[in-house]
């Protein structure tokens, strides 16, 4: 397995909600998935360093990203961008590659029908092997990316149907390369993986309310609990 990592990924000190409190910080682990060649990895460039890299080359394994996000006032949202190989499909290294994932892109060329055709395979897969607690699907979005080309073979139509059919938060059309939807599809993702996990953590809280320890008078024992 090769594993390897993006240098914008320490722009920001880890644990900057340790310097404000008040602050909450999410890490969500989001894959990249579809078959080779749909631009998968100028997606995650255009969308982690805000630039379009015209040369392309194949990812080997698993390509590793962070950004982060300043969501709100009280919150930020760190997100792990893992983009895998378009070959991993064939083989078991994917069940180790969405361990963790909270949720997911799959993306497909709009010029490619077989890319498109194969979303579903993926798709498959990765319910297979990617639940939440529950044991629901990971919310996961459908993006048609290369929309600004002109030798376009998978319709709109054709698009809407399938995702409604396989259980899609939503789709989106995207141009890497004219910079169209990359920021829109992963803020809706993003959105829905915190509805989500919301959601999951009011049926199984991961962490007890923290009480200080506190010396009894007459046994001199301390009591009390602490946060995880």
């Amino acid at each position: 397995m090769e594993v390897k990592m993006s240098s914008s990924q320490y722009v920001e000190r880890k644990g900057s909600c340790e310097l404000n409190p008040a602050v909450t910080e999410h890490l969500l682990k989001i894959l990249i998935i579809g078959d080779g060649n749909v631009g998968k990895s100028s997606f995650v460039h255009r969308y982690v360093n805000g630039q379009f890299n015209k040369t392309y080359k194949m990812t080997v394994g698993v390509d590793f990203s962070v950004k982060l996000l300043n969501w709100s006032e009280k919150e930020k949202v760190r997100l792990q961008l893992w983009d895998i190989a378009g070959q991993e499909r064939f083989i078991s290294m994917t069940r180790i590659y969405y361990k963790g994932a909270l949720g997911c892109v799959v993306m497909f060329d709009v010029t490619s029908s077989s890319s498109f055709l194969n979303c579903r395979l993926w798709k498959q897969d990765l319910d297979n092997k990617a639940m939440l607690l529950n044991g629901d699907s990971i919310p996961c979005i459908l993006l048609a990316n290369k929309c600004d080309l002109t030798q376009r073979v998978v319709s709109a139509d054709s698009i809407n149907r399938f995702s409604k059919a396989n259980g899609f938060v939503t789709w989106m059309e995207t141009s890497v390369k004219e910079n169209k939807n990359v920021e829109q599809a992963m803020r809706r993702l993003v959105q829905e993986i915190l509805s989500v996990q919301s959601s999951l953590d009011q049926i199984h809280p991961t962490c007890q309310e923290h009480v200080t320890p506190q010396v009894d008078s007459e046994d001199h024992n301390n009591r009390g609990e602490s946060c995880c």
